[in-house]
């Protein structure tokens, strides 16, 4: 178990209330997974544990993570309802009560107005990554939800950090909770952190120069504001790097495309903002930069945490200008030790440097209304023996839309076996993103 599971499962289980400060990938979803499952009543029709989520992304793999404990219990149904899709499939999938519920706060209420979802035999409601929703501006929606609830039910508030607003939310909605605080801060020997002072007009060249310097194979590089990650993914573009930006701008089908580019490593650097971050499960990143500081430094320990993952070695970059020094010296506070800093004159631009991501992404017109699975893919494309499976990557299916990454090496030979040849006997148009 982690630290989070070995001091939450046990109250959790034992039906007390919980709020829990942990950081990012430390396993909570796991902790209050389990905890819902284990008073679920699974011959009972009704829908009895909701999760309340910020974005669609982090609802997703929360869903994937339950529905992977729930595995040696039959017949669980568990619904995902959030905003950005059609509400027609979500109505045809709750005429059958779902017993889990997991969602985004303005959909969920959505379809409890509608009278869609009901929630009278909810006995488990979970409030995960709390403090994301609240800056997110959830909060009269999250309360409205909760009033639809039971008052005897338990509430597990999850949250990685922990201002005012959650504890006052926590007095409202929930029972004397137990409260668990994780150490927030990451091992300094598993993430090396170095800071470099710029001056104002040099944060992109010294972001490229950071590149040349480390040539992080997978890196997630921090904005605060959505117009920034849209100019400097621009400006990498221009630069011949292989950027893609996650902002609250993009339509949800533009975001899929996004995550799923980074995420099978078809893209090598991820722009993002912390909202739109939020919910990322992305293994083996090997950098964070932090192109602005976060005024928070418990945002700051958030992002970087997203590097040296299980046991990993990990690498958290920060540019700061002179104005920004006060930032810095929070940060130190926050994490009790002092940061080390370098001087950019350290940085070496290398000759015809290239970060070419080692995978394309192929995108396939037909997904799970098609009935087309990953085992179709892979069956087309190995089919012939020309091309083996260890060079066929991660496969994500939607919808309507699919999407293979491939080796580098086998695209255009990956390409046209799919272009000429079928996939379940059917022809699909098939392009390279």
């Amino acid at each position: 178990m982690t630290q989070i599971q070995a001091e939450s499962l046990p109250e959790i289980l034992n039906g007390k209330d919980v709020e829990a400060q942990a950081k990012t990938g430390s396993g909570k979803t796991a902790a209050f997974g389990i905890g819902l499952l284990h008073t679920l009543d699974s011959q009972n029709y009704l829908t009895q544990a909701l999760v309340l989520c910020p974005t669609r992304e982090l609802a997703d793999q929360v869903s994937k993570e339950i529905r992977r404990l729930a595995r040696p219990i039959p017949n669980i149904k568990l619904s995902t309802l959030c905003g950005g899709t059609a509400m027609g499939p979500q109505l045809a999938s709750l005429e059958h009560h779902p017993h889990i519920v997991v969602g985004t706060p303005g959909r969920i209420l959505k379809h409890v107005q509608k009278g869609s979802l009901q929630l009278d035999n909810i006995k488990t409601l979970v409030l995960d990554e709390a403090d994301r929703m609240l800056d997110m501006g959830f909060y009269d929606d999250m309360m409205n939800i909760i009033n639809f609830t039971p008052r005897d039910r338990q509430t597990l508030l999850f949250s990685a950090t922990y201002p005012d607003e959650i504890k006052k939310i926590s007095s409202t909605i929930q029972n004397n909770p137990i409260d668990i605080r994780v150490e927030s801060l990451h091992d300094n020997k598993k993430i090396k952190q170095i800071f470099y002072e710029i001056q104002k007009g040099d944060r992109t060249k010294t972001l490229i120069a950071l590149l040349h310097q480390f040539r992080p194979e997978h890196s997630v590089v921090f904005c605060n504001r959505k117009q920034q990650c849209k100019e400097l993914a621009e400006e990498l573009w221009s630069q011949g790097f292989h950027a893609v930006a996650l902002h609250g701008d993009l339509e949800q089908k533009d975001r899929d495309r996004v995550l799923v580019q980074f995420s099978n490593k078809s893209s090598s650097i991820l722009i993002a903002t912390d909202v739109a971050a939020r919910g990322l499960d992305i293994k083996d990143l090997s950098a964070v930069i932090n192109y602005e500081l976060s005024p928070d430094p418990e945002i700051h320990i958030h992002r970087i945490g997203r590097t040296g993952r299980a046991g990993s070695e990990g690498l958290a970059l920060s540019l700061f200008m002179p104005s920004e020094a006060p930032k810095v010296n929070a940060i130190e506070e926050y994490q009790k030790c002092p940061v080390r800093i370098d001087s950019t004159s350290t940085l070496k631009f290398r000759e015809n440097f290239k970060l070419s991501p080692p995978m394309i992404t192929l995108c396939i017109n037909g997904g799970r209304k098609d009935k087309v699975r990953a085992g179709d893919i892979l069956g087309a494309l190995t089919a012939n023996s020309s091309i083996p499976g260890k060079q066929i990557g991660k496969i994500d299916i939607f919808d309507n839309i699919a999407y293979v990454a491939v080796e580098r090496a086998i695209s255009k030979q990956a390409l046209k076996i799919l272009s000429e040849g079928k996939i379940k006997g059917r022809k699909f148009r098939i392009r390279k993103l």
